[in-house]
């Protein structure tokens, strides 16, 4: 098992839930965290990893840090 924290931003904070650990399986990617928290992947727009920009497909490792953040509107 990993044990990796989740950030989630704006939108997607679950009861105003800023941040949580998760177990998950070795070989898990974002997507299956994404999944893990039932959060609709039309709302996210931008996936980091550790502050880097990355993919749902992307694997990730024990203690990674995964921010989510929703599409931001504005004008």
């Amino acid at each position: 098992m990993l044990k990796v924290v989740v950030k989630l931003f704006a939108s997607l904070r679950n009861a105003g839930e800023k941040e949580l650990t998760l177990e998950v399986d070795e070989a898990s990617t974002v997507l299956d965290i994404i999944d893990i928290l039932e959060i609709p992947m039309e709302n996210v727009a931008i996936i980091m990893i550790n502050g880097r920009r990355k993919e749902a497909g992307t694997e990730i490792f024990n203690h990674d840090i995964v921010s989510l953040f929703p599409p931001v509107g504005g004008g």
